[in-house]
């Protein structure tokens, strides 16, 4: 007999099917608990609830492992550039050369977005957050690419041209708060370089991508392309399922991410040490980290702690070589602010108050200092993490249409409020 558990209730015996995972990870099928008992399950913040089976992306907190498709992210940050692991994400396997090369050369073609959408742009003001815009923008995108995610063929077009417009896109937002000209892209440079370019590059001279930060911002994607069930991901999954457009389903995930408490963390954790830097700077750590320990002064800290790691991320481990990489060719090595984070992370990784409760730095406590430095607005952080992410909001798309279990996304609740009463 398959492996299963018994629920009582009423006195009443059922048995719900146990289901493994290929990593060893146990689940409980409940797909037929308020059929077979009338009773639904009740998991705020879906903590323990699996909404779907994947084979994307693997986690494993308490050891600190993320794979992309079996690969770990360690070796994929030293050995593949972004494209190829946009690849690896879309079609499951890395590609061969020509794979490569056709790949590149099919997302770097499809970079300019309709000149229609710069009317639309104007419609903002330009003090607007860039993820007001970038929100704005993404939706926008629906009315001129129109995609039927019923046919696999256009659904992989849609895929190609969401990678390829994304950056256009955080850089149209970022050239229009500041009342620069748009830089059209240039397709002969690497993905990451084009980005760059349009972001920083003006009419007025020429721009020459310096290749540590072009490999530094190309890490900067990898890292973040993609994480499994998060709060984004699960909400293009939701807002997909009802068959809308995909870039809608994109907008959506991007609209999500912007919240401090996901893909706007890194903006947090800089935010958080400008302001003791403002407090005295180093000189200051130590009362800092006090006050975070008393939980009556409402001091949280940022940059530290995963909702799903209880181990060191393994993406801050990568993301510090960058920032050490970045600071070196900068000479920004005396940096007070790099010297804040360091002390910030030696208290913590020393002090059993934090050691007890596992608070590692996460992959944001870095991200924040190395864009900083390459010169990425902080209100801007969370737009190339929405750059970075597309692919893997695509893939996770992709992978529940292809599901024959797919259905639209119905959570049920439990109702608390008042029964029937009449109106006198």
């Amino acid at each position: 007999m398959k492996e299963s558990v018994t629920l009582i209730y009423d006195d009443t015996e059922t048995r719900l099917p146990v289901i493994r995972g290929s990593e060893g990870e146990l689940g409980i099928n409940i797909t037929k608990l308020r059929d077979s008992t009338g009773l639904v399950s009740y998991d705020p913040g879906y903590g323990n609830t699996g909404s779907c089976a994947s084979d994307i992306a693997f986690i494993d907190g308490e050891r600190g492992i993320l794979r992309y498709r079996g690969y770990p992210i360690e070796q994929i940050a030293h050995k593949c550039d972004y494209l190829d692991t946009c690849y690896l994400l879309l079609n499951g396997q890395l590609p061969t050369q020509e794979q490569s090369k056709t790949f590149h050369k099919r997302v770097l073609s499809h970079t300019m977005v309709n000149e229609q959408m710069m009317f639309f742009l104007r419609g903002f003001r330009r003090d607007s957050h860039p993820l007001a815009v970038l929100t704005g923008l993404m939706g926008a995108l629906s009315a001129f690419y129109h995609a039927d995610i019923r046919d696999p063929k256009q659904l992989d077009i849609a895929a190609i041209q969401l990678i390829a417009k994304m950056p256009t896109l955080v850089a149209l937002a970022h050239k229009y708060g500041m009342g620069e000209p748009h830089m059209y892209p240039q397709n002969h440079l690497s993905y990451a370089g084009n980005f760059l370019y349009m972001m920083f590059g003006t009419p007025c001279e020429e721009y020459k991508v310096n290749p540590v930060i072009e490999r530094a911002m190309d890490r900067i994607l990898i890292l973040q392309a993609d994480h499994e069930q998060n709060a984004s991901t699960s909400t293009v999954r939701l807002c997909g399922s009802s068959g809308t457009n995909p870039f809608a389903a994109i907008a959506a995930g991007v609209a999500c991410l912007w919240g401090p408490a996901h893909g706007g963390a890194n903006e947090a954790c800089l935010n958080m040490l400008l302001d003791i830097q403002k407090m005295g700077g180093v000189a200051k750590v130590g009362e800092f980290m006090e006050k975070v320990k008393d939980k009556n002064s409402g001091v949280r800290l940022m940059g530290f702690g995963h909702r799903v790691y209880r181990n060191y991320d393994p993406r801050a481990k990568l993301m510090q070589e960058t920032c050490n990489e970045v600071l070196a060719e900068l000479g920004l090595e005396k940096d007070p602010l790099f010297a804040l984070a360091k002390k910030l992370e030696k208290i913590a990784l020393e002090d059993d108050y934090f050691v007890q409760r596992k608070l590692y730095p996460n992959v944001d406590f870095y991200s924040g200092i190395v864009e900083r430095a390459i010169g990425i607005p902080v209100n801007l952080f969370t737009g190339v993490f929405a750059l970075a992410r597309t692919v893997g909001w695509i893939a996770q798309l992709n992978e529940m249409l292809a599901d024959p279990e797919y259905k639209i996304g119905r959570p049920r609740q439990l109702f608390v409020g008042s029964p029937r009463r009449d109106i006198a």
